[in-house]
């Protein structure tokens, strides 16, 4: 076998051209296979068909390149939830645009690491602008603000606690309970005190309770507090009272970090940004643009409101950042992440803020926040389901009317089972409900009126069945690819509270 071609270089394009051909055409093969939000039969099925599409893993002699792009990636869109379908709307997975995943194609032939500069002479470049001016979008009254390019809002969350930890030492943490589940882990990871937990029954923290906790902790002289808000929660897409939180924090002398990885990119909207006033009144933000950005992942940011505040992440390795490269001006990367090699992320962010613009940006986030309110309206008026409140971003939750939480487990999963609609689910008021997180601009009101017909008319199928004491493999009679492998919904419903769990997450 010749030696493999490589993907940079001046031969690089011409190499990679026909096997680009390759991989697209088999991933609209496997679409048109799947031909839904995500394939039918559940794990019993979706995990051996891709098993007998890689065996061998490892063959003694390899099967050459196109054929194992087509047979792998052919197999894996087979068997993908695919987040460009509007009927896949379950989490804070967001449909990539397609010029943003032409430019990690670019990333990842050209394959800049990010831990030094003679690594990455351009890309390190590139990714110092960017992070300036999206810091200046979040503090723009600020001189010098600064961020960070991190995998996703979970290590933003962790670098923000550790950065107050090296400010100020044993610092205590203060969250909602509302917050995502990192900010517990953070503190975990970095040997914090627990965070305490802020009473959210409405769905953001509660103002009265904050202001309670940081009183008895400002009587403890010399226990630095970090309080946590959240700007678009992963269970309602609720908004903490961002700015009167900045303004507790002020009278007590707490620090606030505002977790905003769904909700910062609001910010570019001028009809939803006023959502997120106060956010420059944060110590730290989180921003995650691989949810309401449309990036590939990962594509998370941290910003500060000084560079300075950057300054405990210095590193030193001989090798990467010599003292006398620095001082003759080669930049030093090794503060710019804890991770060591890492990718360009910058790039597809840059490439998708220069080919949109402000307005493109603001026209898709627009476009997603009215899908959400439409589908909010589609359940007011639908008797049959109940809406739990209208969307403060794009999470919408509801419920058919008067069903337990069984049947509302058991119709989520029998979707998933069948292949025709990815939602997600959360407990609220005691209730589990079903989640649609809406994060594709093309959704239309046909889709809308599609997902709320299977949840009724399966809600319908489940209550029948029930009553006639009917195996769902009988009721559910609509055809092979929605039966395939399928665990009858009577079943799933008598398994639903075993498999539920407490949390809204």
């Amino acid at each position: 076998m010749p030696t493999p071609p490589l993907a940079g270089g001046t031969t690089g394009p011409a190499a990679l051209r026909p096997l680009i051909d390759t991989v697209l055409t088999a991933l609209h093969d496997g679409a048109r296979r799947r031909d839904g939000p995500l394939p039918a039969g559940g794990p019993d099925t979706v995990t051996p068909h891709l098993r007998t599409a890689l065996r061998p893993v490892i063959p003694d002699q390899g099967t050459g390149a196109h054929h194992a792009l087509a047979t792998l990636i052919t197999a894996l869109t087979e068997g993908a939830a695919d987040p460009a379908d509007p009927l896949c709307a379950a989490h804070l997975h967001t449909p990539p645009l397609a010029l943003a995943a032409a430019a990690d194609l670019a990333a990842s032939a050209l394959n800049p690491s990010m831990d030094s500069w003679d690594q990455a002479p351009a890309a390190s470049a590139l990714e110092a602008d960017l992070t300036t001016a999206l810091a200046a979008e979040i503090y723009p009254h600020r001189t010098a603000p600064d961020a960070l390019v991190t995998t996703g809002g979970t290590e933003a969350n962790q670098l923000a606690l550790l950065l107050a930890r090296e400010r100020h030492g044993h610092i205590q943490t203060i969250s909602g309970a509302n917050a995502h589940h990192s900010i517990t882990r953070a503190a975990w990871l970095l040997g914090l005190p627990a965070p305490l937990t802020i009473p959210a029954p409405t769905g953001v923290m509660d103002l009265t309770a904050l202001d309670d906790t940081l009183t008895r902790l400002h009587r403890r002289p010399g226990t630095p507090v970090l309080v946590t808000a959240t700007a678009g929660t992963t269970d309602t897409g609720q908004i903490d009272p961002l700015a009167e939180i900045a303004a507790l924090c002020t009278t007590h002398g707490a620090e606030l970090h505002i977790d905003a990885a769904y909700g910062g990119p609001l910010l570019f909207s001028p009809t939803h940004r006023n959502k997120v006033h106060g956010l420059d009144r944060a110590h730290s933000v989180t921003l995650d643009l691989h949810k309401l950005g449309w990036q590939p992942a990962s594509a998370g940011i941290l910003a500060v409101p000084d560079r300075h505040h950057l300054d405990a992440l210095h590193h030193h390795a001989p090798y990467l950042n010599a003292g006398d490269d620095t001082e003759a001006g080669l930049p030093d990367l090794l503060g710019r992440s804890l991770r060591t090699t890492r990718r360009p992320d910058a790039l597809k962010i840059a490439v998708t803020l220069q080919a949109l613009g402000r307005t493109g940006l603001a026209d898709l986030i627009d476009r997603t926040c009215a899908a959400a309110h439409r589908l909010a309206d589609l359940i007011t008026k639908t008797p049959a389901l109940d809406l739990y409140d209208h969307p403060t971003i794009s999470t919408v939750l509801f419920r058919p009317t008067d069903a337990t939480d069984h049947t509302v487990a058991a119709i989520r999963r029998t979707l998933l089972t069948r292949g025709h609609a990815v939602l997600g689910r959360t407990h609220a008021h005691g209730r589990l409900w079903l989640k649609a997180t809406l994060l594709n601009p093309h959704t239309t009101p046909h889709d809308l009126r599609e997902l709320l017909d299977l949840v009724t008319h399966l809600a319908t199928e489940i209550s029948e069945t029930a009553e006639t004491g009917e195996t769902a493999g009988t009721a559910a009679t609509a055809g092979p690819a929605e039966t395939a492998g399928t665990a009858g919904t009577a079943e799933i419903s008598e398994t639903a509270e075993t498999t539920e769990g407490s949390t809204p997450r």
